[in-house]
């Protein structure tokens, strides 16, 4: 049996007249359903949308991307623009050039004295050049820059945006923040507003305006990254270090040290000041000196030529310094806030609710979990003023009210030559009773900076030299030190303590009276 395969190119009908009879029936049947759908639609919208393929008896929950109460995500601003705030602070950030004299200064080498010769040697150091930024704050001149730019300088030359070129004047000088203001004569000047540093948050854009690897006027953008960051570079400077950094990624290199953080906004919101980086340059991050801050010290400075610093009267631990069991120990590792480690006796929290072992967690009602949160709040504050600590205590929040006093334990005012007296051309000071508690003397002052005068030229001593005798005779104050040096000027025995060793150090002058340097530093 044959099979065979019929198509439609078999038949002898015409094959248009084939299609036409096959395709109208099927046009026509598509056309009455539509209608009927159609219709159907427009009369039952409820039972349509349920037959559609699309729909489900569970909707997606499908939302506008916008902010609300319980969203994660948030509308993104608009693209900043920095080009009003950049133009502005140029005009207020200038370059600081600094120089220092070719000085000598006497060595004494003890390993010589053993074999009969002279041990003095004399040590010539050649001058030497500095470079750094600094920002005008007042129209009449004043201008706040990094201690560690004009420390030990001799001159002072200020250089304008405009290039005209000014010299200046050490007016004061704070180590403990790295902060100094100094002085142009001219007037008139394009200067800087303070913005509120507290108000700073983490992303926020900032620009960094300075002087960087001595280029002209520099401007860097970048962000917050961090606040209240304590790195340990000021205490390359003083002993009592006070550290609370704005963290950003802007660009600041070598000669930016001195300048300005600014906002959108072109305030003032810090004074650029140290980089972390292990080679000497730029490598991600920067640390800024928070306006709050900067603003306090500053008019202190010009004000009173020293800092009116109130303390709390307490030590503390440091976490950064801790082993995880030193922290588990005492609860550390679970606690937010500042741990006391100790009250200190005379002081203002000693005649508070405050005792060992608690743990500080806001000043005047502003939050502190850290060291640096701590200390950045206080340091806004002067002897004599009061302040509200809340702190913890087993578990149970407790608050009281501490009478904040200078170093001495006292409400005074801090002056100058207390603060850091100009003698031999170096920085001294009175030690506080904690201090004299701390490195075990009685009495004594603290030689900050050795300078480039007399201590510098006849000795070989260094940076935190504690003075306790003058011709063995005890000196507590600056003021008896130089009272001591003036009764017997020539051939002058320094005698003191080093922190940290113990044994006792001695220091002959041949001459106290000789050329003593500016004292600038």
């Amino acid at each position: 049996m044959e099979f065979r395969t019929k198509s439609i190119f078999d038949s002898k009908t015409p094959y248009s007249t084939q299609m036409k009879s096959r395709i109208l029936p099927v046009v026509l049947t598509a056309a009455a359903t539509s209608l009927v759908t159609l219709f159907a639609a427009n009369q039952f919208p409820e039972v349509a949308h349920k037959l559609s393929p699309t729909y489900s008896s569970r909707q997606l929950p499908v939302n506008y991307v916008d902010y609300g109460d319980n969203s994660t995500t948030v509308r993104s601003a608009a693209p900043v623009d920095f080009q009003a705030a950049a133009e502005a602070s140029v005009k207020a950030v200038v370059h600081i050039k600094t120089t220092t004299k070719p000085t000598t200064r006497v060595v004494r080498d003890p390993f010589m004295e053993m074999f009969g010769f002279d041990g003095n040697q004399i040590q010539r150091i050649p001058p030497q050049m500095g470079s750094g930024s600094g920002v005008v704050i007042s129209p009449d001149g004043y201008i706040v820059t990094n201690n560690h730019v004009v420390a030990g300088a001799d001159q002072v030359t200020v250089t304008f945006n405009d290039r005209y070129t000014s010299q200046a004047k050490v007016v004061a000088t704070d180590p403990a923040t790295d902060i100094a203001v100094i002085k142009v004569s001219d007037k008139d000047l394009s200067y800087m507003e303070f913005g509120n540093s507290d108000q700073v948050r983490l992303g926020q854009w900032v620009l960094a305006v300075g002087y960087p690897l001595t280029l002209n006027t520099t401007v860097t953008a970048g962000i917050v990254s961090a606040k209240a960051r304590s790195i340990g570079i000021n205490r390359t400077q003083s002993d009592r270090a006070i550290e609370s950094f704005i963290q950003t990624d802007a660009a600041v290199n070598p000669g930016n040290s001195g300048g300005a953080l600014v906002n959108t906004n072109g305030q003032l919101i810090g004074i650029n000041s140290a980089i972390a980086s292990p080679t000497g340059s730029y490598a991600g991050y920067s640390y800024a000196i928070p306006a709050n801050i900067v603003k306090k010290v500053t008019q202190d400075l010009i004000q009173y030529g020293a800092v009116q610093r109130g303390y709390l009267g307490i030590s503390y631990r440091d976490r950064a310094t801790m082993t995880p069991e030193e922290q588990a120990s005492l609860g550390i590792d679970r606690t937010e806030g500042v741990y006391v480690a100790d009250v200190v006796t005379g002081s203002g929290a000693s005649r508070s609710a405050l005792r060992k072992g608690d743990f500080i967690t806001a000043i005047n009602s502003v939050p502190v979990r850290t060291e640096p949160e701590m200390l950045e709040q206080v340091a806004r504050y002067k002897p004599g003023d009061n302040i509200s600590v809340t702190y913890l205590r087993k578990g149970q929040t407790g608050q009281t009210s501490v009478q904040l006093q200078n170093a001495d334990n006292n409400t005074s005012l801090v002056k100058a030559a207390t603060a850091a007296g100009l003698v031999f051309g170096g920085k001294l000071r009175n030690l506080s009773a904690a201090e004299k508690q701390r490195f075990g003397v009685t009495a004594g002052v603290l030689v900050e900076k050795v300078g480039t005068g007399v201590l510098r030229q006849q000795t070989n001593m260094q940076d935190g030299f504690i003075i306790t005798n003058v011709n063995d005779v005890p000196v507590g104050t600056v003021e008896a030190l130089q009272k001591a040096i003036l009764a017997a000027p020539r051939n002058t025995q320094l005698a003191g303590v080093y922190p940290g060793y113990s044994n006792r150090y001695y220091y002959g002058l041949a001459d106290a009276t000789a050329d003593a340097g500016d004292g600038s530093n």
